[in-house]
């Protein structure tokens, strides 16, 4: 295949230490048991354990015999479907393009697949390397499309959690502005209910990023920002 051309609630901790962290909200709601259900190539075999963020993992057995553990929320909406095995049938999959092999849309799916699949892809470190995948649902064009739909002049795909995967739950369009203030080098710090990055509130507050940075190595955010510009650590 040729390559296409170009391309609610959460918490917020501040750790003067560590730097800043997000962390999710909410109650446990009830846990629905998959135990033996079908999805896809999968089948379900048992419970196996919750992740960090109390979601139910899933133990299942896939029609080539391997077994892999799921969490529920992406085996209910079809993000995976398969041990892994499916993306076998891949090349199958990417011919089938219904002419939509010269739309940008295609480009931006042909290169979110192939900086998470292919080691030769000289971004592939950044994506597949540190195991960002992209879901077996969007493995096929056809189903891309009909999640995110025509892609915006000037926006690019995003993923919302820079350390999740390429799934509908966690992707939208934006610019390339506001994937650069997410990426894994980022750091957000909230400040009076705004949540900017360093380099924003340094802007906003007349001083250099590195200076702001510096002091927010060292204070919290509500001393930091309001040191005198010129005071020396």
């Amino acid at each position: 295949m040729q390559a296409p051309s170009g391309e609610e609630n959460e918490s917020f901790i501040h750790d003067s230490r560590l730097g800043p962290f997000y962390f999710g909200g909410g109650a446990m709601s009830k846990m629905i048991d998959l135990t033996g259900r079908r999805f896809g190539r999968l089948v379900v075999i048992g419970e196996h354990g919750r992740d960090k963020w109390n979601q139910a993992i899933w133990a299942c057995r896939c029609d080539c015999g391997n077994e892999t553990n799921v969490v529920g929320g992406s085996l209910r909406n079809g993000n995976t479907k398969s041990c892994g095995c499916w993306r076998k049938d891949m090349p199958i999959v990417l011919k089938t393009t219904h002419n939509m092999t010269y739309s940008s849309v295609y480009a931006s799916w042909w290169h979110m697949i192939d900086r998470c699949n292919n080691k030769e892809n000289n971004r592939y470190k950044y994506y597949g390397g540190r195991g960002i995948s992209v879901c077996d649902r969007w493995m096929d064009i056809n189903t891309f499309y009909r999640d995110m739909g025509d892609k915006p002049d000037g926006l690019t795909i995003e993923r919302i959690d820079n350390n999740g995967n390429y799934e509908p739950d966690n992707c939208k369009w934006a610019t390339i502005a506001e994937q650069n203030r997410n990426n894994t080098r980022t750091i957000l710090i909230k400040y009076e209910n705004k949540v900017r990055c360093v380099s924003e509130w340094a802007r906003i507050i007349g001083i250099h990023k590195n200076t702001l940075f510096y002091r927010l190595r060292h204070h919290t955010p509500e001393i930091a920002f309001n040191m005198p510009k010129s005071k020396r650590l």
